[in-house]
């Protein structure tokens, strides 16, 4: 992590203006990057989905064929909720205050959901106690916490961490020593008719770019504290 700079030098308007292009000539390139990047996302190779998986919403069993209500693209939000637990992880439950408003997303023929592990019960009892009104199933009694990697038990499916397996993740970045435990991420599908295709996940810190508070924190000399 870098350490926040919380003693900023004070200068003139003049000094500042040379300082803030300099640092433009940066947030350009990064933004040049990003597109790049968002463009080489956008063209990765796919994976049909063979495998059958049925949640459990509000109005019942539905399929992942189901959870795009119709649209061509669906979102998933992978939501840390232990069936033990009674509520979602904190950093989990922040990132759920901050969704935004979904038909923005409608608009451009995209659906997004969130998916956990803990029964459905527990999910809406959770829901209701946080004012939420997006579309929240459980997985539970499902492979597809376990096949997406955001439920580590090595007892069902081989560890994987970041997209790499339990020994290389050892070797390159330390041992992980919550084996068993839940993850966040987020995976994206697109539909063609029934044929469902997965295009991308993500865990992690790739999820901080869709967190506004943190993003307009990284504006300020404070950063994100």
């Amino acid at each position: 992590m870098v350490q926040e700079n919380t003693k900023q030098t004070v200068v003139s308007r003049e000094a500042w203006l040379a300082a803030r292009k300099d640092l433009l000539k940066q947030e350009k390139e990064l933004t040049r990057a990003r597109d790049r990047l968002n463009a080489a996302r956008r063209n990765l190779p796919m994976v049909e989905m063979d495998k059958e998986y049925i949640f459990e919403g509000v109005d019942g069993k539905a399929s992942l064929l189901d959870l795009f209500e119709g649209r061509r693209q669906l979102i998933i939000h992978h939501v840390m909720f232990d069936p033990n637990w009674e509520k979602a992880c904190p950093g989990c439950t922040f990132h759920m205050h901050n969704l935004g408003h979904l038909p923005h997303l409608h608009e451009k023929n995209t659906t997004l959901a969130v998916v956990s592990r803990a029964p459905l019960s527990k999910l809406t009892a959770y829901k209701k106690e946080m004012g939420w009104t997006f579309p929240w199933y459980s997985s539970f009694d499902s492979d597809f916490n376990y096949d997406f990697h955001v439920t580590l038990d090595e007892n069902i499916t081989p560890i994987q961490i970041n997209f790499r397996d339990k020994t290389e993740h050892e070797n390159t970045v330390g041992k992980w020593d919550i084996w068993g435990t839940e993850l966040p991420g987020v995976s994206v599908f697109l539909r063609e008719d029934d044929r469902i295709f997965h295009t991308y996940t993500t865990y992690m810190r790739g999820l901080d770019i869709l967190l506004f508070p943190l993003n307009y924190l990284d504006l300020t000399p404070l950063g994100r504290q």
